[in-house]
């Protein structure tokens, strides 16, 4: 829960009080989605709403209103906060069934773009289509990574099998076409709207298992989050390819994709 820090909270709609704040933070069973606002628009609005449904209903056994939850982030952003980063956490509220809904509002945040070295870590979430909070091994790897001077995790299972970041997607450029790891993932919003934005054009995007063995002979990498996209220079002591060319259409598929207004 480090993105309660310094960030504007609501709770169902409602400024929220220390104990209502300790009661869904404590709990650790939930999950969320984060989103990246502009003019009070989001991409991919309905793929946020709809990973928050199909959530609940998995985890507590109901649906999630999405209009509720739009008034709830346009409560929590008021008339005051036009771009932000914002967060959605659903937690159980009693032992009953019923959810509470947590919205945080904090500074917009993009990815830089710059390249980004990436540390493997022999680790695959639980559940891992559940964008879910309390993951300890995630938050761990991360920290352990980051002290080292990577700047992201890359989660990898039995026999080097590639999966996903610790916040992000992974593709890889064959040559031919983009490789999304065929491994148990979280398929984020951004990795979701560009294989849509990607099946219209001219570069061909499939999923395939990905191993650490071979990551020496893709020609890019790429990671993907609500932040954006980056292209990947390291991976361990592996240099990975930077194609600029393919990293500016790649920019410009996200770009094309439209802003919801929430």
């Amino acid at each position: 829960m480090g993105d309660l820090v310094g960030a504007r909270v609501e709770v169902d709609g409602r400024a929220t009080t220390v104990d209502r704040l300790h009661a869904v933070a404590v709990g650790g069973y939930g999950h969320f989605t984060a989103m990246q606002v502009r003019g009070g628009r989001v991409r991919g609005l309905a793929d946020h709403l709809r990973r928050l449904d199909a959530a609940n209903r998995e985890l507590f056994g109901s649906a999630l209103d999405g209009d509720l939850v739009r008034r709830y982030i346009r409560h929590a952003l008021a008339d005051d906060v036009l771009d932000a980063s914002v967060r959605v956490h659903v937690f159980a509220a009693d032992e009953d069934g019923a959810v509470a809904v947590l919205v945080t509002v904090r500074p917009p945040g993009d990815m830089s773009g710059a390249p980004q070295a990436l540390r493997s870590v022999p680790y695959l979430r639980s559940v891992a289509h559940i964008k879910r909070v309390g993951d300890f091994g995630q938050a761990h790897y991360r920290r352990l990574v980051a002290r080292e001077g990577f700047d992201e995790a890359l989660l990898t299972g039995p026999d080097g099998v590639v999966a996903e970041g610790a916040i992000t997607n992974i593709v890889f450029h064959d040559g031919t076409s983009l490789v999304w790891p065929n491994a148990p993932v979280l398929e984020g919003i951004t990795m979701q709207l560009l294989e849509r934005a990607l099946s219209t054009g001219p570069l061909p995007s499939r999923r395939g298992p990905v191993h650490l063995s071979e990551v020496g002979s893709f020609r890019a990498a790429f990671v993907t989050n609500s932040r954006g996209i980056a292209p990947v220079r390291l991976i361990d002591d592996v240099r990975i390819p930077v194609d600029t060319a393919l990293t500016a259409t790649l920019a410009e598929l996200y770009g094309s994709v439209g802003w919801d207004r929430i």
